[in-house]
């Protein structure tokens, strides 16, 4: 297969055309799974990994500056959101194309990537070398420190030069909607 192009751009970057283009494919993606306009938003403010084909978006993904707990340490993470692939498209590396072009960003800029996988998303960053989040989950919200009892299992984290015990606590920062 030949290698797959990908542009990388800030939101900033990129065109309304652009952005409304995510988005659709993004809603076209998770049919079914319920992506929503506050999802879209949660995609914004950072890099976007895009791949287009005769002219189309195909595959997109978006790394998000966030800020974690871990061990006594504030870490800064890139959060990996918006990640889909047109379904017509699938298993022909688009995917793992937008993800190693995210991955490098995270390792370049950030202390450690993160993010919540969805049962169809999982296998694709576990082979990719993302671990699972063993230990529990939490949220620093408005009223304090919250865990996140659901979330547990569907994080996953791709670990920088920090150490990370991915046996232990994990907190999230505050964001509206889904906090993971």
């Amino acid at each position: 297969m030949p290698p797959v192009a990908v542009t990388l751009g800030t939101t900033e970057q990129l065109g309304p055309a652009q952005l409304a283009a995510g988005c659709r494919l993004c809603e076209v993606a998770f049919a079914g799974e319920c992506f929503g306009d506050e999802d879209w938003r949660h995609a914004l403010g950072g890099v976007h990994a895009l791949v287009h084909d005769d002219g189309r978006l195909v595959a997109h993904g978006a790394l998000v500056p966030r800020r974690f707990l871990h061990g006594g340490r504030v870490l800064r993470v890139g959060y990996v959101e918006a990640v889909a692939v047109d379904p017509g498209l699938r298993r022909r590396g688009l995917g793992s194309a937008v993800m190693a072009a995210l991955e490098e960003s995270v390792r370049r800029d950030h202390d450690a990537g993160a993010l919540s996988a969805t049962d169809d998303g999982a296998a694709l960053y576990a082979a990719r070398g993302w671990l699972r989040w063993s230990g529990t989950t939490w949220a620093l919200t408005p009223s304090g420190r919250v865990r996140t009892e659901d979330d547990d299992g569907s994080v996953f984290v791709l670990p920088g030069d920090v150490g990370l015990d991915v046996a232990a606590e994990l907190t999230c920062d505050w964001r509206e909607g889904d906090l993971w």
